[in-house]
């Protein structure tokens, strides 16, 4: 698909945004992050290369031994769809520096391993044939580029040698490969919802060896590129950039923040991004698996704030989703198809929360998730006189409520203070990972 359009018109900056550019991205709410390469083979981590400071003769032995034969990214994107998910975005190269698809500037990459092909765009393809937008997620850092200076991050970190191997390296050629690949990514492939940029860190230095920032990377050249060629594209906020140039989408990283982040006391775009277990890439052994309870109340606790939330999967070298994340995964499509309004379209709601409770509100529904299920009641402050209707959402029974009377038995009823309602509930909790009871305000 040409971009030839798209390189005659001017670059779009992020102060220049559109406030409703984005506004299918706060609708969402959920998507599908994919960490996959050559680390699979590993199975125990996607930063084994470093963890284990191997070199890259060592590393070699995956990308010889690539081969997913079972992949099928029509099964991926259903299953994406299926869960609820809306958008995907796919690591298209990790910091290792093995590339997905086929790259003109480099060699490390899919086609040239014994799978033999490009593997990106067919899971472009089948995502986008589902319905969901797509991002590609691009390591900054490359552990195999020649040019890319070794620094606290990097595999070889503590070789003996290490600031003599740096001496030949030229950061700034590296910058220009990335453009290279940027361009590729963002041409070859039609159009791009998202690019995910992965990470900066200045002030990281170590035995001497500096850390990296935006003049490493050259973020605003990097960055007006971008926008050149995508104009409407999402850029999330590891690039460095300077005071002022705001990113589209901030995106902590394995928690949920206590209150909406915001830059410059202005609230922001964002995302929380997540795995179902304790590490990115398919990890054989590792047992931290969350909870069916955790991994819906990760989406209800990010949407509570107004954030989205991008949950990982990490396939194996075969190319499938293991058992354990196709079952975190039919968690959330189970939740999801009876409860998905109180996500899509949702945004937190301004009325005082229960405790053990979190809300969602889209207009006149405000949507009461309920984390601690409390022996028949629910108090509820500042809704006396605004509710027309409840009701629980997963199967659509009512549920009834009481109002502030001035004559309760304290014995034996229930007293309700003057400008609460309390809710009625069942005894046992409905068969739903978080039940949410749906409350109609009155116009």
């Amino acid at each position: 698909m040409s971009n030839r359009k798209n390189r005659e018109e001017k670059p779009v900056t992020s102060s220049e945004r559109q406030p409703g550019k984005h506004a299918w991205f706060s609708h969402d709410r959920l998507g599908m992050f994919i960490h996959w390469g050559l680390y699979a083979l590993g199975a125990r981590h996607e930063w084994l290369k470093n963890r284990e400071e191997l070199n890259d003769d060592h590393y070699q032995r995956y990308f010889e031994n690539f081969d997913p034969d079972l992949y099928d990214p029509k099964a991926w994107a259903r299953r994406a769809r299926l869960a609820g998910m809306k958008y995907v975005v796919v690591t298209t190269k990790h910091h290792e520096g093995f590339c997905l698809w086929d790259s003109k500037v480099t060699d490390y990459k899919a086609p040239n391993t014994p799978c033999g092909k490009d593997l990106l765009t067919p899971l472009v393809e089948a995502f986008r044939a589902e319905g969901l937008k797509i991002g590609f997620y691009y390591s900054l850092l490359d552990w195999h580029h020649p040019d890319f200076p070794i620094d606290v991050h990097h595999p070889l970190r503590n070789h003996p040698e290490a600031a003599a191997l740096n001496a030949g390296r030229k950061i700034a050629n590296y910058a220009a490969y990335m453009r290279e690949q940027v361009r590729e990514l963002l041409t070859g492939f039609g159009r791009i919802d998202i690019i995910w940029f992965d990470f900066s860190y200045p002030g990281r230095e170590y035995r001497g060896l500096p850390g990296k920032g935006r003049a490493d990377w050259e973020s605003e050249r990097l960055l007006e590129l971008v926008r050149e060629l995508q104009p409407e594209i999402i850029v999330n906020n590891r690039l460095d950039l300077p005071p002022g140039k705001l990113p589209d989408v901030t995106t902590p990283e394995q928690y949920t923040p206590r209150v909406a982040p915001a830059i410059a006391s202005q609230g922001v775009l964002w995302e929380a991004c997540h795995t179902f277990s304790g590490s990115w890439g398919y990890h054989r052994d590792e047992d931290s698996w969350k909870s069916p309870e955790q991994i819906i109340q990760l989406l209800i606790d990010s949407v509570a704030l107004g954030g989205n939330l991008l949950m990982n999967v990490g396939p194996t070298g075969r190319g499938t989703f293991d058992t354990r994340a196709i079952a975190a995964l039919e968690v959330y499509q189970n939740w999801m198809e009876v409860n998905g309004r109180s996500i899509y379209g949702a945004g937190p709601s301004e009325y005082p929360v229960p405790a053990g409770c979190r809300y969602t509100q889209r207009g006149n529904r405000l949507y009461l998730h309920v984390y601690n299920w409390p022996y028949r009641h629910i108090h509820i402050e500042g809704t006396a006189d605004r509710i027309a209707y409840a009701q629980f959402l997963h199967d659509a029974s009512e549920v009834r409520w009481l109002s502030q009377t001035k004559e309760v038995d304290s014995n034996i009823g229930v007293m309700v203070p003057e400008g609460m309602i309390t809710l009625e509930l069942p005894v046992r909790r409905p068969d739903v990972t978080v039940p949410v009871i749906e409350i109609v305000l009155k116009a």
